[in-house]
């Protein structure tokens, strides 16, 4: 692990890296070297939200703890998060730090060269409470390299910027973001009734109370897919079922981007059973969505080996199926719970708690 021999500027804001993180040995080491090799003149923290992890994710944090530890630029620090859920590590991580700006990154996240700078520039130019751009999904085999593709893709997500790009301006959400620390404070940090959606919920937040949020594909963060179909499922579903808690808990905040898939859902059921008990027509709606997912793969594959090609349609009908039955089956319980944690009683300040 290389480190910066400058002293930091004490002219340029501090910023604190937080990172919730959960059996990623894989990826741990890689994603706090990129943070470190940022080209960033002030001071900066990286602290590490450790949750109980089964693999070597524990052992190698504290390898970066010791390896940073005569760093003046950037040091690695740790703090326990038990409960393993990423909105509970994240405010753990934000207790912890100590600096103006806050920059949320995953273990499996790599930031692009002088994305920090970049991002602090850009809070200052803008006036923006949080600010962050690209997704850049990459894989390194062929089920991978297909779901990026997907993930990359209109057909795979519709217009959301911070998955295919655009042009910067204010958003309703980013990828991770880069924050002021006052505007989490403000609101009192993650809400950890959110398992999922977390970070739409922050932002809606502090949208709501005045502040900006501000896309920029100057911005971009390569991320890992995940590496098969189930674990793909796994987490579109759970996408699917907390945006509908989003949807019940924040009135008005229904997207007609987020309805497509669970209507899809329902259309390609119905017509299922219609051409099974009553008309062969029926067929007609799942043959035609499997024949447009099939041709909207054909762009996003370009490219790629043809073993991943032929994998994208998979991704494709994943990823919207699974978000469809998620949103469809999330039980009204959730956002109950979430109502209740919001109450004044229930409320975390992370700066003071």
């Amino acid at each position: 692990m290389s480190e910066k021999n400058q002293e930091p500027d004490v002219q340029t804001p501090a910023v604190s890296v937080i990172m919730p993180v959960l059996n990623e040995e894989r990826h741990l080491r890689g994603a706090v070297h990129a943070i470190l090799q940022q080209e960033y003149a002030g001071e900066m923290e990286v602290v590490i939200a450790l949750g109980p992890s089964t693999d070597r994710t524990d052992e190698i944090a504290e390898e970066l703890v010791r390896e940073t530890a005569d760093n003046a630029w950037g040091r690695v620090h740790t703090v326990p998060n038990p409960t393993g859920r990423t909105p509970a590590a994240l405010n753990a991580a934000i207790k912890a730090s100590r600096h103006p700006i806050v920059v949320r990154v995953d273990g499996h996240g790599l930031l692009s060269p002088g994305y920090i700078a970049t991002a602090v520039r850009l809070l200052e130019e803008t006036g923006a409470q949080n600010v962050g751009g690209l997704m850049f999904a990459e894989g390194e085999n062929d089920w991978e390299h297909a779901v990026a593709a997907a993930m990359t893709s209109k057909i795979g997500v519709g217009n959301a910027a911070f998955h295919t790009g655009g042009e910067a301006g204010p958003t309703e959400t980013v990828y991770l973001g880069v924050f002021r620390r006052e505007a989490l404070e403000q609101q009192g940090g993650y809400n950890e009734e959110f398992i999922r959606a977390q970070d739409w919920e922050l932002n809606f937040r502090i949208r709501e109370a005045g502040g900006g949020v501000w896309f920029s594909p100057e911005l971009k963060v390569s991320y890992r897919p995940r590496p098969s179909v189930r674990e793909l499922a796994k987490q579109y579903r759970n996408y699917g079922r907390w945006r509908h808690v989003v949807a019940r808990y924040h009135k008005g905040s229904v997207n007609p981007r987020y309805l497509a898939p669970p209507t899809a859902v329902c259309a390609i059921a119905a017509g299922t059973v219609i051409g099974a008990l009553v008309t062969p027509w029926g067929f007609v709606v799942p043959g035609g969505y499997l024949a447009a997912i099939v041709a909207g793969s054909l762009p996003a594959g370009r490219g790629l080996p043809a073993k991943a090609r032929l994998q994208i349609p998979v991704a494709l009908a994943t990823m919207h199926m699974s978000w469809g039955w998620g949103y469809l089956t999330s039980p009204r319980s959730l956002a109950a719970k979430v109502i209740a944690s919001r109450r004044p009683s229930a409320q975390t300040d992370p700066s003071h708690a």
